[in-house]
């Protein structure tokens, strides 16, 4: 049990991380540009915000219940939010993959898939906490 909730707040803490490193680049005749989660979610899309916000409601709520037996509310509350940030990112990743054109080449970057893959990993840790058996005392 407390593995599975040491890997759950780690891959809270990678996603919150990444989001301040460079999602997308973009690349026009030799030029290359970068913009992290926070300049998408300054410029071109408001609902990124939610990501860092549910990330660090995952942690304070992680840390909260860290010394009780019960668990319950903090893998209900990881799960949920890991949800909503994997289908913000995917809305992202959409959003990227329709900008493509011939002349200017828009791709993400390794930070972007480290934190979809993190927040994935959010989801599984927390149902693997749900769905596990209480011991008997």
């Amino acid at each position: 049990m407390n593995l599975m909730r040491r890997i759950n707040l780690s891959a809270a803490i990678i996603v919150l991380v990444c989001f301040f490193l460079p999602w997308v680049q973009v690349s026009c005749a030799g030029a290359e540009a970068t913009s992290s989660g926070l300049n998408l979610a300054r410029h071109d899309d408001a609902l990124l915000w939610l990501i860092p916000l549910l990330i660090c409601a995952v942690l304070v709520v992680g840390l909260l219940h860290a010394r009780r037996e019960s668990v319950k509310v903090y893998a209900i509350t990881s799960a949920i939010c890991g949800v909503i940030v994997v289908l913000l990112m995917n809305r992202q990743r959409s959003h990227v993959q329709d900008d493509q054109s011939g002349l200017i080449a828009v791709q993400l970057t390794g930070w972007f898939w480290l934190a979809f893959i993190a927040s994935i990993g959010m989801i599984l840790t927390a149902l693997a906490l749900l769905l596990r058996r209480q011991r008997a005392p």
